[in-house]
């Protein structure tokens, strides 16, 4: 299967968003940068909320009820106000009373069912009453006894649903959304899941994914009973969020009955539901952030789930954290250097691209200070260097291609390794674009020609892919001195490719959160191919940034986009229908058709209500009728 690149600035945006909003990384800033916390529900200043949250699920799940019901009197009441969730509450307290007692001690289950249980039961809901008669049975039969008809209310299985269920609606009710990272990641992985299973195709992320992301969800939360009557939602937004998250259709009108009709709303709801190994995620985080030099390798992340001996007092906020690395050779992450508009990661993408190179005084000298520090360790020979210090080169050398110090990463890695750039001859070239473009902006001519005449010529001589940035670098003769180095230099993503590059040769490899990315991505965009049709909630979740192109060769040695055809969900339009197909090793597809069949997005709509059908299968079957939906749905109920 291929993989899709990945823009590593925009993600390493996202991943410290996450670190801070789950208070991984030491930061008296605010959890969420400007650029990620453009909606209030996205913001990442529910940290002290999610925490409740995660209290109240380790309470339930431990059996332990009356410290769940604590929890919500002092910080969710509205859920004791709920009969609904009050009785269900009751009805697994009423469980765990008759577990701790004995056969000949009922007393307090008995004493409880009557004073709070069958009082509650009368106004709960419809079938509370019913459901308060089916639990009495837990009296007669031992919890013990898996062919009882009340074996499902003794599971301790039933625990966790009641957990999951509070935790649903706790996160609606208090925004407590999970980090924006978070929720791409779950997004992301279900999408590439599906895909495989669809197309036949062995995932070559299986290791990661099917420890990552559970198969078991949070149960939905409810809706209120005001809402049972509410006004027909747009069929757009019932398909739209049905598939994106794998929801029949009634339950899609459900969770949009419980946000009151907004889709972003409910599309949050739903992908929170799915589950992640916390765990596991946190360590993903960490290898990534310290293969990038966001934290120092000895750092260590704390559990994000405090125990239940520890109270939830004053602000949550100064439990344990790792700290961000302050170290010389590596970028510096801490909030004054984020406020920086040239090294934020958090900054707008379009503005990191279009970095000034001209540094202060400041700036210059620690960037000497870090040329000197590696070339003093690259003297010393690959053979010769241990993993820790290989990272601290391969991290210096991003930290000096980032601040544009071309030279000095040239005498690094030839220190090291004399043939490296014979094998990569672009990031050679990339090098001394930043060397012409500096003597430009020096207004040195002279000497930019003798750059490009000795070393960009030559490079492109021997690959044609070089001739057109080679012209438009030369383009930067014309411009006025000052203007020369504005063009939009990348040097983040060449820091980036260097690092990739050049940290292989030493033997480390990229972390796995960005295999995770690479796949995932790919299939993402393979998939909506095949829907045909643009992803509503690929913005809601940055996945359109971690796309953006951010190859570091000036202007055009990046790979152009294709513009395919798209369709707004929102909008009466149609969709032109081919026989596409995936190959089996997950290559694009082949456009392959004889004819096309020009499809009503009213429909595909159709058939994919009245068949519960996929969209990708709605407009292959019009393609064979012609895009008349009513013959479709006659020819499958013929």
């Amino acid at each position: 299967m291929d993989s899709s690149p990945v823009n590593w600035e925009a993600l390493d945006a996202l991943i410290i968003d996450f670190a801070k909003s789950e208070n991984l990384i030491e930061d008296s800033s605010p959890p969420s940068s400007p650029s990620l916390s453009s909606s209030p529900s996205l913001s990442s200043s529910s940290y002290h909320s999610r925490l409740i949250i995660r209290q109240i699920r380790r309470s339930l799940e431990a059996g332990d009820v009356d410290a769940a019901i604590d929890l919500f009197r002092a910080h969710a009441p509205f859920v004791l106000e709920d009969h609904r969730l009050l009785f269900r509450l009751q009805k697994q307290k009423f469980i765990e009373l008759l577990r701790e007692g004995t056969t000949e001690d009922r007393g307090p289950a008995i004493d409880y069912l009557r004073t709070f249980l069958a009082p509650c039961a009368l106004n709960a809901y419809p079938e509370a009453y019913e459901e308060f008669k089916h639990v009495l049975l837990a009296f007669i039969y031992d919890k013990d006894d898996q062919t009882s008809p009340v074996a499902n209310e003794w599971a301790e299985k039933r625990r966790y649903e009641i957990a999951g269920l509070m935790s649903s609606v706790l996160r609606a009710h208090l925004h407590a959304y999970n980090p924006i990272f978070s929720m791409t990641l779950r997004y992301l992985i279900s999408i590439h899941k599906g895909f495989c299973f669809r197309q036949g195709i062995l995932s070559p992320i299986s290791d990661l994914t099917e420890r990552l992301l559970l198969e078991e969800r949070d149960p939905p939360a409810i809706p209120q009973e005001s809402l049972y009557e509410a006004q027909p939602f747009d069929e757009v937004d019932i398909q739209a969020l049905a598939h994106a998250v794998e929801l029949t259709r009634q339950g899609a009108i459900d969770s949009l009955r419980f946000a009151k009709g907004d889709l972003f709303q409910a599309f949050q709801n739903e992908i929170c539901r799915m589950r992640l190994d916390a765990a596991m995620l946190d360590e993903l985080v960490r290898e990534y952030c310290i293969y990038r030099g966001i934290v120092e390798s000895g750092s260590l992340i704390p559990s994000r789930v405090q125990t239940l001996s520890e109270p939830l007092k004053g602000n949550p906020l100064e439990s344990g954290c790792y700290s961000t690395q302050d170290s010389s050779l590596d970028v510096d992450y801490s909030s004054a250097k984020w406020s920086n508009s040239e090294t934020s990661a958090t900054t707008d993408m379009s503005s990191m691209r279009g970095t000034d190179v001209e540094l202060s005084k400041q700036e210059v000298s620690t960037a000497m200070q870090v040329a000197s520090a590696t070339i003093s360790k690259a003297q010393q020979g690959v053979e010769n260097i241990n993993g820790e210090e290989k990272c601290e080169i391969v991290l210096g050398m991003k930290e000096l291609a980032s601040r544009g110090m071309a030279a000095e990463v040239l005498e690094e890695i030839n220190a090291l390794d004399p043939n490296f750039f014979a094998q990569n001859p672009v990031l050679l070239f990339q090098l001394k674009q930043v060397e012409f473009l500096k003597l430009v902006g020096l207004g040195d001519h002279s000497g930019a020609l003798k750059v490009a005449c000795s070393h960009l010529g030559p490079l492109a001589a021997s690959d044609p892919n070089l001739l057109k940035p080679l012209k438009e670098t030369l383009l930067s003769l014309l411009r006025p001195n000052e203007d020369a180095l504005v063009t939009g230099l990348p040097l983040h993503a060449l820091g980036t490719s260097l690092q990739v590059a050049f940290g292989k040769r030493l033997g480390i490899e990229e972390p796995q959160l960005v295999r995770i990315m690479k796949a995932t991505l790919y299939t993402h965009t393979e998939w909506f191919k095949l829907q045909m049709c643009k992803d509503r909630f690929e913005s809601l979740l940055r996945i359109d940034s971690l796309k953006e192109n951010s190859t570091p060769v000036l202007t055009s040695l990046a790979s152009s986009k294709s513009n395919t055809e798209s369709c707004n969900l929102g909008s009466s339009q149609v969709t032109i229908s081919s026989t596409t197909r995936l190959s089996d090793d997950g290559g694009s597809p082949n456009q392959a058709s004889s004819r096309d069949v020009i499809c009503d997005e009213n429909a595909i709509l159709k058939v994919m209500e009245f068949l519960a059908l996929p969209r990708a299968d709605a407009i292959h079957l019009l393609a064979q009728y012609n895009g008349n939906a009513e013959t479709v749905i006659q020819q499958i109920f013929a």
